[in-house]
């Protein structure tokens, strides 16, 4: 048997001969027999991952008390991240700020509708109205663009907002 690998036997044999004493140590600093408990045990499985890695110690006790309280902390620190059951309960009951199914399809229903006005008005105010309030160009623009005066421009426009208005039962000019 190699030096490591007898380093790494002798202190498992180490912590199940003293388990009883190592438990007690670990409660008084931890104040939890379970958490001491569950130290001991996550040393033991460190030590037997790491059996052919360790080398021999000179204070086996010492060593293990210091490993196990490191498997404390590095749990500690991984509790620590994770969210409690409370923490969870409280988001789940967090209300959703997106709209809810009733919202989504009087929108959808609504779109449909806006839609089906603005293929029902005459072409060049649908498109005067889409080059202005969507591609959002300036009226100017839009007058070079189709040849025609800006004064035309303006009153299309005007037209195609009153139009969606009446047509949509919203009483006032549609903006978009």
């Amino acid at each position: 048997m190699n030096n490591s690998t007898a380093g790494a036997v002798d202190l498992m044999d180490y912590l199940l001969g003293t388990y009883d004493d190592l438990k007690r140590r670990l409660v008084r600093r931890l104040g939890s027999e379970d958490l001491a408990g569950d130290a001991l045990q996550d040393t033991w499985m460190r030590l037997s991952a790491r059996r052919d890695r360790l080398d021999p110690v000179q204070n086996p006790a010492a060593y293990l008390l210091r490993m196990a309280m490191n498997t404390v902390v590095d749990r500690q620190r991984a509790d620590h991240r994770l969210l409690s059951v409370e923490e969870v309960d409280a988001l789940m009951d967090l209300a959703d700020p997106g709209p809810g199914p009733a919202q989504v399809a009087e929108q959808d229903f609504a779109l449909e509708e806006m839609v089906g006005l603005l293929q029902r008005m005459p072409e060049r105010r649908r498109g005067i109205l889409l080059a202005i309030r969507v591609d959002g160009l300036q009226q100017r623009d839009v007058a070079d663009q189709l040849g025609v005066s800006l004064r035309l421009v303006q009153r299309e426009l005007k037209a195609a907002q009153e139009y969606l208005a009446a047509r949509s039962g919203q009483g006032s000019p549609v903006r978009f």
